[in-house]
């Protein structure tokens, strides 16, 4: 079967087999590196909470403590539960509060103690492990008793004021009018801290600071919503950033359903450590693949610097090394949320014929992925009245190609902080063109070897030629070139790298054990 745009299927196998050639180093390299933030995301399974009255988690302060004595390269979970036996306590907040004080010194056990403190700390993490585990299977009654959406694409819609108070009425308030995914964007710069602030917050940035009782807070709300709907509202935040690990462990506890986790989002555009960036992406999808969380990942962020025509086929690459590195991090098909955009220019003659293209495209290439589709940004001009007429071609876009996630792009964009008279508008757009023509995709075939078909072949054969040059290098090595969205980002340089380690021969995870052995003990 070549489908609607009659792509070679020997091409097709060849970009993954070429995907996967380009990605195995750099799995090769995530197996055998930590950061302090997968230690940080261990031990908050393992039961670590709060934070110090300076807001300071305990987690990275105890961390932090471990690393000085004995360094990052062992993992910090046996020096942790070790000391634990030594002082005789069973609580490890306690023990990070004794270390944030000095009271308390760490050493690598050796022998019986060794054997102790890794059953001790496998005993804890398995704890956390096992909690994810029911509010998976919470998950699963909830959509069982309210059902989900009757339509596809799923509609999703961000909300975010800065004040999670403000965003709970917000957001019950967009479900009402039809949104099926509700997006609490992070605070502005929150992916360059390195660490999760804790509490409630109500001062955040063109967005909300993610933290776990933010989480809670929303999908306690939300879950009112689908009792009151009939239908699960889903809730979507940020694994993304300095913190990637903690955040998806945090969302897998406060059952998230989906988050945005991409594997150069922020290497490309936060200038965080490409090494860093990849360890901390492979375990985060490993908890997000034990969690039941749909993944979302950034590639249209690369039409938002380099040209959308131009540079299409990088989005395709992107796409294929995304699927192999949530694959081999035991994500399933129906996770996969891989991201495009709509952002060609619409001066551009045929540019909706051209845009079809590559949704139609990513759609074949990906047949089983609920594709988020992302709205026109780039060249919103602020004429509010041009933006919802293309806002509504994208919204047609979307249903022609038959994708899963649909993004509500607002007419508002670029100039204003969207108000909820716009997010009600925009709904009515997406509304209105998803009960016109909801059903478009099972009639639109583009003309054989027409345009549409044509250009959609073009972007794959590319892809392909850009996939054998990546594998005749390295990944790093194009990535530091700037082959993706024109950012240039050595391995050696950015933001987190003095946060990773390579493992010492006696390095132990417990949570890595039990995500890839599927074990709950």
């Amino acid at each position: 079967m070549t489908g609607k745009l009659d792509l070679d299927p020997a091409l097709v196998a060849r970009a993954r087999e070429l995907a996967r050639r380009a990605g195995q180093p750099v799995v090769d390299l995530a197996r055998s590196h930590t950061t302090v933030s997968v230690e940080r995301a261990v031990l908050r399974l393992a039961g670590v909470t709060g934070a110090d009255p300076d807001g300071i988690p305990w987690v990275n302060r105890l961390v932090d403590a471990v690393v000085a004595d004995t360094g990052l390269g062992h993992g910090v979970t046996l020096p942790v539960f070790d000391a634990l036996a030594r002082e005789q306590i069973t609580d490890v907040t306690l023990l990070a509060q004794k270390a944030a004080a000095g009271s308390v010194r760490f050493q690598q056990p050796t022998g019986k103690a060794a054997t102790a403190a890794r059953k001790a700390a496998r005993k804890a993490v398995a704890a956390g492990v096992r909690q994810i585990d029911r509010r998976r299977a919470e998950r699963d009654r909830l959509v069982k008793r309210y059902g989900d959406p009757k339509q596809r694409p799923w509609i999703y819609l961000i909300v975010a004021t800065g004040d999670i108070y403000e965003d709970i009425p917000q957001a019950q308030a967009a479900a009402r009018a039809g949104a099926d995914v509700i997006a609490v964007i992070r605070s502005t710069g929150q992916s360059l801290l390195d660490y999760v602030p804790e509490g409630a917050t109500r001062e955040g940035f063109a967005g909300t600071y993610a933290t776990q009782e933010n989480f809670r807070l929303m999908r306690a709300a939300l879950d009112e919503s689908s009792r009151e709907l009939g239908r699960y509202v889903r809730l979507t935040n940020y694994a993304s950033g300095l913190c990637m690990p903690e955040m998806a462990a945090l969302a897998g506890l406060e059952r998230l359903d989906m988050m945005l986790n991409d594997s150069m989002y922020g290497i490309l555009f936060r200038d965080i450590n490409p090494i860093r960036t990849f360890v901390d992406q492979r375990f985060s999808r490993q908890v997000h693949a034990r969690a039941g969380i749909i993944i979302n990942t950034g590639e249209d962020n690369y039409l938002t610097t380099a040209d959308a025509v131009d540079e299409a086929h990088t989005v395709t690459v992107s796409q294929l090394l995304n699927e192999y590195f949530a694959h081999e991090a035991g994500l399933a098909d129906w996770q996969l949320g891989l991201g495009h955009a709509f952002e060609i220019n619409p001066d551009l003659p045929e540019s909706f014929r051209l845009e079809l293209a590559h949704a139609l495209l990513a759609r074949e290439l990906f047949p089983d992925a609920p594709l988020k589709w992302m709205p026109p940004t780039k060249h919103m001009t602020g004429d509010v009245f041009r933006g919802n007429l293309l806002d509504g071609f994208f919204n047609l876009v979307g249903t022609m190609t038959g994708q899963g996630i649909l993004l509500v792009g607002m007419m508002t964009e670029a100039v204003v902080t969207p108000w909820l008279s716009d997010r009600d508008i925009a709904l009515q757009n997406v509304r209105y063109v998803l009960g016109a023509a909801g059903g478009l995709h099972e009639d639109f075939v583009p003309a054989p070897g027409g345009f549409i078909q044509q250009r959609a072949n073009r972007v794959l054969g590319e892809a392909v030629d850009l996939l054998e040059r990546i594998g005749d290098q390295s990944l790093l090595t194009a990535i530091a070139e700037g082959t993706f969205g024109i950012m240039k980002r050595p391995a050696d340089r950015g933001k987190g790298l003095d946060g990773v380690a390579k493992h010492e021969a006696d390095y132990y995870n417990p949570a890595s054990d039990l995500l890839e052995e599927g074990l709950t003990r």
